[in-house]
C-alpha cells in the first residue's frame, strides 16, 4: 500500500489515464502472462526435490473439488502472490481491471477443481475450447502430475509438450 501511496506502482484509478480500451487489452494482457508464470513455476514445484516442500497439499486431493483449488502450503501460495506483488511494477493496471483478474484467478481455480466438466463438448470440441484449461484438462493434471501445468491456456503445455495426447 506504501509504494501505492508514493507512486511507486504503475497502478492508476482514473481511466482517462490510459483510456478505457487499455483496460481490456491489460486485463488479457496479464492473464497470459499470469498464466506464462504460474506454468513455470508450476512445473517448478513437481520437481521431485521441491514438490514435497511446496505443491504436495495441493495434490493430496487426487479426485479434485472446489475446495482443493483453496489447499496451497505456504510456500506455494507465497510464490504464487509474487506475480501480483510484480506485476503492479511492470504493467500499468487499473484498480478495477486487478480486481478483476484475482476474481477471474479464482472463479477459474474453482471452476477447474469442480471434478466434472459443466461445458459443452461442442464448445471443448472448437477452437477456442481446446486453448482453455478446464476440470478435465485440469483433472488429468491430478492423476498425472507430469501433465498440465497452465492455469488458463494450453499454450504452454501444447509448446512445450506437457499435453495429454489424451486432449489432442
Amino acid at each position: 500500500m506504501k509504494a501505492y501511496e508514493q507512486g511507486s506502482t504503475l497502478l492508476y484509478s482514473d481511466v482517462r489515464q490510459y483510456g478505457t480500451w487499455y483496460l481490456g487489452i491489460s486485463f488479457f494482457a496479464t492473464l497470459f502472462l499470469q498464466d506464462t508464470y504460474f506454468y513455470f513455476i508450476h512445473r517448478a514445484f513437481h520437481h521431485p526435490n521441491v514438490f514435497k516442500w511446496v505443491h504436495s497439499g495441493h495434490h493430496r486431493s487426487v479426485v479434485s473439488t472446489p475446495w482443493t483449488s483453496f489447499a496451497f502450503d505456504l510456500p506455494e501460495a507465497l510464490i504464487q502472490a509474487l506475480f501480483f506483488v510484480a506485476i503492479v511494477f511492470i504493467l500499468p493496471l487499473h484498480l478495477v481491471t486487478v480486481i478483476a483478474i484475482l476474481l477471474t484467478m479464482t472463479v477459474w481455480a474453482v471452476w477447474n477443481h469442480l471434478g466434472f466438466t459443466i461445458t459443452s463438448s461442442f464448445f471443448l470440441s472448437q477452437w477456442l475450447g481446446k486453448w482453455l484449461i478446464g476440470p478435465s484438462h485440469h483433472g488429468l493434471h491430478h492423476r498425472r502430475h507430469s501433465q498440465h501445468f497452465g492455469l488458463y491456456f494450453t499454450f504452454w503445455d501444447r509448446l512445450l509438450g506437457t499435453q495429454s495426447p489424451d486432449e489432442e
